[in-house]
């Protein structure tokens, strides 16, 4: 089954697929939850372990990461499907040795049941090795194929709640970019104001040059401009789809940075405000983030 790249997954699901073989029937019930890296576990009967190499390749193939419980149940067929089959010469060598061993204890009857219990009285039917792989393999790639389409279900619910956010961080960037002149503005006459309250007559050009670096320091274009391209990243990282969960922490990360920075340079309670609420959706899509595969 080949990986596709348009559907952004999520790492919880689950499956569930049966399929029939002469004797019996494979059954797979599969679930998943988030993990840093594929981590499967398998529980297999006996007869199933020599197919455990193909099925995690087949997994492999198919999933990228998470961590998944995985297990198969050969269900023998029921008598009604499968008819008893006696070993009648080993049932009558079991009765003959039974009525020896009871021939000088009348009182002890014998049980007719106790006799079918007997190993390899009732012969049980003789299981194709190929036909039952091949059903258990058929049934893992339908549980598999279950399980996919349920990731990719609740990932795309994800996808929605992710760009939901980032629409929220453009609005606050925009916001914050149309205020910006007169928040630098006002900065500048404030400071202007108060240092000439403060110093009276003191050089002009110097005043400018101080108040020149302190509105530099309050500029966040530079940060804006980087939030700008981490949603932009991150819209293409959505639309590419397939295993984009390491990526997007990674962007999440960036994100913070620049909410830290714009923060940090607020000198007004607009800008603090804007930071405030970044800082509140980044958190959010982080938090979405850890369950995309």
């Amino acid at each position: 089954m080949a990986r596709g790249q348009d559907k952004v997954r999520s790492m919880t699901g689950f499956g569930r697929a049966e399929a029939a073989y002469d004797t019996g029937t494979a059954i797979w019930e599969l679930r998943s939850v988030n993990h840093r890296y594929l981590e499967p576990h398998f529980r297999l009967p006996e007869a199933a372990r020599p197919l455990e190499t193909p099925l995690r390749e087949t997994l492999r193939k198919t999933l990228s990461r998470g961590k998944l419980e995985l297990t198969l149940n050969l269900k023998p067929n029921n008598v009604e499907t499968s008819g008893l089959e006696i070993n009648r010469p080993l049932a009558q060598a079991v009765v003959q040795a039974a009525r020896e061993v009871i021939s000088g204890a009348d009182s002890m009857p014998l049980n007719p049941l106790q006799v079918l219990q007997w190993p390899g009285v009732i012969a049980e039917p003789e299981t194709d090795p190929e036909q039952q792989s091949a059903a258990i393999m058929q049934a893992f790639g339908e549980a598999l194929a279950q399980l996919r389409a349920n990731r990719e279900r609740e990932g795309a619910e994800l996808r929605k709640f992710i760009e939901a956010r980032l629409l929220g961080i453009e609005e606050q960037v925009t916001r914050v970019r149309e205020l910006l002149p007169q928040i630098l503005d006002a900065q500048r006459d404030k400071l202007r104001t108060r240092l000439e309250e403060l110093l009276g007559e003191l050089d002009r050009d110097r005043l400018e040059q101080e108040i020149t670096l302190l509105a530099q320091k309050a500029d966040v274009d530079e940060e804006l401009d980087r939030l700008d391209a981490h949603v932009a990243e991150a819209r293409r990282v959505l639309e590419g789809g397939g295993a984009i969960g390491r990526r997007l922490d990674f962007l999440m990360q960036e994100f913070n940075r620049e909410a830290n920075t714009l923060s940090s340079k607020s000198v007004v309670t607009d800008t603090t405000q804007a930071a405030v609420e970044l800082k509140v959706l980044i958190e959010q899509m982080r938090e979405q983030v850890q369950n995309i595969e």
